[in-house]
């Protein structure tokens, strides 16, 4: 009898062990995997397909521009530069990308969510106002204020934000736990939709009146 119970709790740990290891990009089993568009003599790893490692070149590990500014003379103020798996094909199979985030005086980076990935943000110029809001029911706001050099972490999937509080640019950087994280803009997902969610499905979930769902949706 305590044979068998030994066995089961031997085996609830290493189900739970194993839903843990596939929580994030599974882990390679070689030394890198280069994405590539062209699947002849080639092997699909991870969504994409593997070049030759002996064809290998440094370009396939190199990306160039996150000193360029991006361009924040948008609606929110912020510009995201993400370098994931498509744009520096060496990070196939290997769960991290990096981004580079630029603020206008007064511009966010609106709330937002990575379905794939946690992310840790490093404030390299300005101050910035920065929070997640924690999950159903608690929902409530860990929120903090960063000043150059400070680093902030946003836990996997929780929605989160980010607001320049100072008069001045900001810029930061971001590193997440995914070679495609994903990201899903809370206001765009919900008002701005396609098709559109119905207006009286949204109308009841965040008791609004249908006219102000429908001028949101004609904004988004």
């Amino acid at each position: 009898m305590k044979k068998t119970a030994s066995f089961l709790v031997a085996v609830v740990v290493m189900s739970l062990a194993s839903s843990l290891a596939y929580a994030y990009d599974p882990s390679p089993l070689q030394d890198f995997c280069v994405a590539i568009d062209e699947p002849k003599n080639a092997v699909f790893v991870n969504g994409k397909f593997c070049k030759n490692p002996n064809l290998t070149l440094a370009v396939d590990f190199f990306f160039h521009g996150m000193n360029i500014p991006g361009n924040t003379e948008n609606l929110v103020g912020s510009n995201v530069t993400l370098v994931n798996v498509d744009r520096l094909a060496g990070l196939n199979t290997l769960g991290i990308s990096i981004a580079r985030i630029d603020y206008a005086p007064y511009g966010e980076n609106p709330p937002h969510t990575h379905p794939r990935a946690t992310e840790i943000l490093t404030v390299l110029e300005g101050t910035l106002y920065v929070g997640f809001v924690t999950s159903n029911p608690e929902n409530r706001l860990i929120s903090e204020v960063l000043n150059k050099g400070d680093v902030f972490v946003f836990p996997f999937g929780l929605i989160h934000f980010q607001f320049n509080i100072g008069h001045t640019p900001a810029v930061a950087i971001a590193a997440l736990s995914s070679q495609n994280p994903g990201v899903i803009t809370i206001a765009n997902a919900v008002f701005g939709s396609n098709p559109p969610i119905n207006p009286d499905v949204l109308a009841k979930a965040f008791q609004l009146d249908k006219k102000v769902v429908e001028h949101l949706q004609a904004v988004f």
